[in-house]
């Protein structure tokens, strides 16, 4: 489950609505709770890992996930720190996902050229690592030198340092560099489809048998499943037309069979075919009501949703 971190419509953003979030995805069984990385957006946006360390004490056994971290934004020795004060504090739960970040925005408030991203981040990911693992910092570093001999103090918790995942839509270069650089690839959900996933899925599969990695067991996950459990067809496309698709600046057409909006069907319908694609994790994102959906979802979708059979 992904953390409130906007309004929508009269909601506003708060503690109590995190807490609240978090207890019921608790209490309904699921198995992670997540934040995603913005600093300006559509609308107000609570910061990510401060509201990811709210919620600690409230989040039980579930992990705690970055979905993604902005890492070229906010540096590796900055967001080290963070992940290993959050992995500290969580006891060990924490999965890190990082990515550049697909909006302009975001760099033009930090001053970073945009089409400098994917540049830096090939930078900024073995340094960020080096960092959680307390392995030795790269020397040839230009935009991210870091002084040499520097350790990460405290370090993680995790005897591994934290897992570090990478997000990719899926391109080729994307998936090149989820072999060779993580531990795991994080989708995005309303970006792709069952059949987009399975294929980079296997495309990703040859890449890790190309580098000596072993496909079976690398972990994926599919993040930002917007969702709104509606009692019929007609009140899901009402959020889609009213309240998604302006906030992402997308056609509602083309959200409709990306995203769990729609009666319960619909969802437990889009999440058996990610399923059936290979899909090991869906982070949803109720647009709104967070507990209600939080509740439709457990008793009126997750029963439906076809499993593999062993």
């Amino acid at each position: 489950m992904h953390l409130p971190l906007m309004r929508f419509g009269s909601e506003q953003l708060s503690l109590r609505r995190l807490t609240e979030t978090v207890d019921a995805a608790r209490e309904c069984g699921f198995a992670a709770v997540a934040a995603n990385d913005h600093l300006v957006f559509s609308t107000p946006w609570l910061d990510g890992p401060t509201a990811l360390a709210s919620i600690i004490e409230r989040s039980g056994d579930m992990t705690l996930a970055t979905t993604v971290s902005l890492a070229v934004l906010r540096g590796p020795v900055p967001l080290a720190k963070t992940l290993a004060a959050l992995d500290i504090l969580s006891e060990g739960r924490l999965i890190a996902a990082v990515g550049p970040g697909s909006s302009q925005r975001d760099y033009e408030a930090i001053g970073i050229p945009f089409d400098e991203r994917w540049r830096r981040f090939d930078e900024v990911v073995p340094t960020l690592r080096a960092l959680l693992n307390g392995g030795p910092c790269p020397t040839d570093a230009r935009h991210y030198a870091v002084p040499p001999g520097l350790e990460l103090a405290p370090p993680p918790r995790q005897q591994r340092g934290v897992p570090l995942w990478i997000g990719s839509w899926g391109s080729r270069m994307g998936i090149r560099r989820v072999a060779r650089a993580a531990d795991g690839w994080l989708a995005s959900a309303y970006n792709t489809t069952p059949e987009r996933f399975l294929a980079t899925r296997e495309m990703l599969a040859g890449e890790l048998a190309r580098r000596g990695r072993e496909p079976d067991g690398f972990p994926n996950a599919l993040a930002t499943m917007w969702t709104w459990v509606a009692k019929d067809r007609a009140e899901g496309d009402r959020v889609l037309a009213e309240v998604l698709a302006p906030l992402l600046g997308r056609d509602p057409e083309e959200l409709r069979g990306r995203v769990c909006v729609g009666p319960a069907a619909h969802c437990a319908a889009l999440l058996s075919r990610y399923v059936q694609a290979g899909c090991q994790c869906v982070y949803l994102w109720p647009l709104g009501d967070e507990r209600r959906q939080i509740e439709l979802v457990a008793s009126d979708v997750i029963p439906a949703v076809a499993v593999v059979s062993s």
